[in-house]
């Protein structure tokens, strides 16, 4: 067993993370951050300059000594013969030393340091370092991407293209290690030691990645891969404890494993069969499959005959005086349950102003507990929001009653305007806007129903991922800045309709700005009747 304590105990010594910010959960926050950074990086630079003076000082009064005291000590009578040399000595060593060491022991930090000091009580913390390197798995999970992908930042649609150094990759490894993520360490692990082996420079050696690759590979079964890694380390470390009691260790486990299975008649494999995403299987997929396929569109597609019956239009609203003479642009996203995009129905002056008054209200995104009624913090929900009312500008207004004039539903009893920005591999898991029956209480507090219908905005464009999913229909819809989508969560008999369940998916790249209304329930009694059927 002695064995087993020292492979078990393999680097247990982490830190546990703070949490305490979020600046992850919003890239238009974290891009203040780069401001920060400059800032200090100037006042660096001022304290280089300074002490640079200093030195430049120091280093022009040690020249002058030096060849005085050369020419003086060759004849130190005969130059001290000279009264003027002997005054200059007893002026030199009583005061201009003095000044000299004045001069050293100056602080040239104090600007620095105190600006620093200053800027860091605004530091991202430990749970924003957390929450962006499991933003970075996240997508590498959604999105299929290999680690010497992201490493080398060969991502589609960046435009400032990074690169990770061994460093990073192994500090990304440390964080899934310390959530027992054995799978995203080796990965990560492993792709550092590619790294190092192709002879990048760094201040980590091979051997603290190896110890930590193979304890990774062994906690998920492979014995023979971490027999070979831990005799790899030996090779570079022939004195490593741990690694020494870890190869008895997985020598003596393999030799017990081909003993067991010499002694048991061998088992018929059966063929593994590939589900496919024809729609008869696609329903049969559990939903965080079709979640992330959908998010690399990769779902269903619709029949030709469905998509026959969606068409693009000029919508004047049912002749709707503000849209007989300019009707706007109106296409069917897609048929059941059905969702309508309006496009060119934001202009870029209203994005921006929008942006600008929720900019300094932005907080952690909230959502409804079903158990209390109240809003809270999930972690499922990787952004930040703010709420607008139409008081605040004549712009919020104007767009609340565009939203009334193109829905036909009262705003009145609707939710204030949320505007909502993502953060690294920002993301909203599959959820739904209505209440359930079993979420009595969902919207109790505000007294106007349920979510009747969910108006969304598109406030930028994303270059990659992003997209609003639909798995339970396979249905996917992507971001277009300046566009509006639209659907009802409720039947008209007011039941729900759980088709509308919906997701959006991580931010590949790219900043994701949206904006959506809730619409409710009270006020819509002669706007859009009760239907007598239960999903009518």
């Amino acid at each position: 067993m002695a064995v087993w304590c020292c492979c078990v105990l393999l680097l247990s010594g982490l830190q546990p993370l703070s949490a305490h910010a979020d600046f992850f959960t919003s890239i238009g926050q974290m891009a203040d951050l780069l401001y920060t950074e400059k800032d200090l990086v100037t006042s660096l630079k001022d304290y280089i300059k300074a002490e640079e003076s200093k030195l430049e000082r120091v280093k022009q009064w040690a020249d002058k000594l030096d060849s005085l005291s050369a020419a003086a000590t060759q004849d130190p009578e005969g130059f001290l013969g000279h009264p003027v040399n002997a005054f200059k000595l007893m002026k030199r060593l009583n005061t201009e030393w003095g000044d000299l060491e004045s001069l050293v022991l100056s602080d040239t930090t104090d600007g620095f340091i105190s600006n620093l000091t200053i800027q860091r009580q605004h530091f991202p913390t430990d749970e924003d370092q957390t929450g962006a390197a499991k933003a970075l798995l996240r997508l590498q999970d959604t999105y299929r991407l290999d680690a010497n992908t992201i490493s080398t930042g060969d991502l589609p649609g960046v435009k400032h293209k990074s690169q990770m150094t061994v460093e990073d990759c192994y500090e990304l490894a440390k964080i899934a290690y310390s959530e027992a993520d054995y799978y995203h360490t080796e990965l990560w692990m492993a792709q550092a030691l590619k790294q190092l082996d192709q002879g990048e420079a760094s201040s980590l050696d091979k051997v603290t990645v190896l110890d930590y690759l193979s304890y990774a590979i062994y906690q998920q079964g492979a014995l023979q891969r971490a027999l070979e890694l831990t005799k790899r380390l030996l090779e570079l470390d022939p004195e490593h404890q741990r690694a020494k009691g870890n190869l008895k260790y997985f020598e003596f486990q393999l030799e017990k494993q081909r003993k067991d299975a010499e002694e048991e008649p061998p088992k018929e494999t059966e063929k593994r069969v590939e589900p496919d995403t024809t729609k008869a299987t696609f329903q049969l997929i559990p939903e965080r499959k079709k979640y992330e396929m959908l998010c690399r569109g990769e779902g269903i597609r619709l029949t030709p005959r469905r998509q026959s019956r969606l068409f693009c239009r000029y919508y004047d609203s049912k002749r709707h005086p503000r849209y007989i003479l300019s009707p706007v642009k109106q296409q069917d996203e897609w048929d059941r349950p059905y969702i309508v995009r309006y496009l060119d129905i934001i202009s870029d002056k209203e994005i921006e102003l929008v942006k600008q008054l929720a900019k300094p209200r932005l907080r952690r995104a909230t959502v409804h507990d079903p158990q209390t009624g109240k809003l809270t913090t999930a972690q499922y929900r990787v952004s930040k929001s703010a709420w607008l009312t139409g008081y605040e500008h004549p712009v919020i207004e104007t767009i609340n009653q565009r939203i009334e004039d193109l829905t036909g539903l009262e705003v009145d009893t609707a939710e204030e305007l949320q505007v909502a920005n993502y953060g690294v591999g920002g993301q909203y898991e599959p959820h739904f806007d209505f209440g359930r029956k079993d979420e009595p209480d969902a919207f109790k507090e505000l007294g106007t129903g349920n979510r009747i219908a969910t108006w969304l905005f598109y406030m930028s464009d994303v270059a990659a991922g992003g997209a609003t999913v639909f798995p339970d229909v396979g249905a996917a819809v992507w971001p277009q800045k300046g566009s509006a989508v639209f659907w009802y969560n409720l039947f008209t008999s007011g039941e729900g309709d759980y088709s509308t369940r919906h997701a959006a998916c991580p931010v590949l790249v790219g900043n994701k700005w949206v904006s959506n209304k809730w619409i409710h329930e009270r006020g819509q009694e002669w706007r859009r009747p009760c239907g007598l059927a239960e999903a009518e």
